[in-house]
């Protein structure tokens, strides 16, 4: 073979071998993940595991677009549609009422894997429980249902706070409105007062801070909102600031300087996310998978937290705690 030859047929398969890789990854099934609040590791981290156990490497057998829209939900109908219309293997909305609502809007073929603070069936996502009957299954965390639970947990750990402030999202308005449904009845029972402030921004967060002192609040609840979880570090900054006792949904919230949280154990809601998402790309049908109930639940306590706001935590609540961080 000439040298010239050689040159030429050396330079076309290294040219071919980019589009081989191209075209091997396109072959790969494509998972559209959409979470509207911000990156999260947690979330991946868990995710990637259940498609792991169900025998998928991201990027070597499986492909995974990230969405996380911040916060904007009116992001998601267009984002939705482009997943659809592209035709994606599944769709995955871990820890998402709203984008698993607009999910099942898009689209009545490609399967759908939800984890939703809401009932299931109430927000039309699924037939049942045990038979969902359409392309959508995924696990319920109960969130909502817990809400009197977290709220007589921080009135224990702050049995003086009688004002407590609830923040909600209206944005979020499936987590906003479930909130304000069960909020009055759960502080009555308990002889609490309460007094609703919204926020949709990070700046309308820190609006809502300024009227806790101008509103003469004891303590915060902070509803189950996933954006709200991810500006945990703003949340916790300002709680500390106007020195207000403040309980939330999810663990992080309290490693990031909270005091209090309790809800699913969302590590293992991401997992099984995952699982079923692993599941369907193997064959299965969402039909055919029954909607998980969240089974762990965890309360935490941020012991420095609870010193620097003065609160001297019950010896009962640090054995009830799942863990107390010091």
């Amino acid at each position: 073979m000439k040298r010239r030859d050689f040159i030429i047929l050396l330079g076309g398969g290294a040219a071919a071998w980019p589009l081989a890789a191209r075209a091997q990854q396109s072959a790969m099934p494509v998972v559209g993940f959409v979470n509207a609040g911000s990156p999260d590791a947690l979330i991946v981290a868990g995710f990637r595991k259940g498609l792991n156990e169900a025998g998928y490497v991201e990027s070597q057998n499986v492909t995974v677009e990230y969405h996380w829209l911040e916060g904007q939900f009116d992001r998601l109908p267009a984002l939705m549609a482009d997943l659809a219309r592209r035709r994606v293997a599944v769709i995955a909305t871990p820890n998402g009422n709203l984008a698993a609502i607009a999910a099942k809007a898009a689209t009545t073929t490609i399967p759908i894997v939800f984890s939703v603070a809401e009932d299931p069936v109430k927000l039309g996502l699924v037939d049942s429980l045990a038979r969902p009957g359409g392309n959508a299954t995924g696990i319920n965390l109960f969130n909502v249902e817990i809400t009197a639970k977290r709220l007589g947990l921080l009135h224990d750990l702050v049995p003086k706070a009688i004002r407590v402030a609830v923040l909600v999202n209206p944005a979020n308005a499936p987590v906003a409105e479930t909130t304000l449904r069960d909020i009055p009845e759960a502080a009555r029972a308990l002889g609490l007062q309460t007094h609703i402030l919204n926020a949709s921004t990070s700046r309308e967060i820190e609006a809502a801070f300024a009227a806790l002192g101008r509103e003469q609040a004891d303590a915060l609840f902070v509803a189950a909102d996933i954006y709200f979880l991810s500006r945990r570090v703003q949340l916790a900054t300002l709680a500390a600031h106007y020195r207000i006792p403040a309980a939330y949904y999810a663990r992080e919230a309290v490693e990031a300087g909270g005091l209090m949280s309790y809800g699913a154990d969302r590590a293992d809601m991401y997992r099984q996310v995952g699982v079923y998402t692993g599941q369907i790309l193997k064959g299965a049908k969402p039909a055919d998978l029954p909607v998980l109930q969240a089974s762990k639940f965890e309360f935490v306590i941020n012991a420095q937290t609870a010193r620097l706001l003065g609160i001297e935590v019950p010896n009962s609540l640090q054995l009830l705690a799942d863990e107390v961080i010091e």
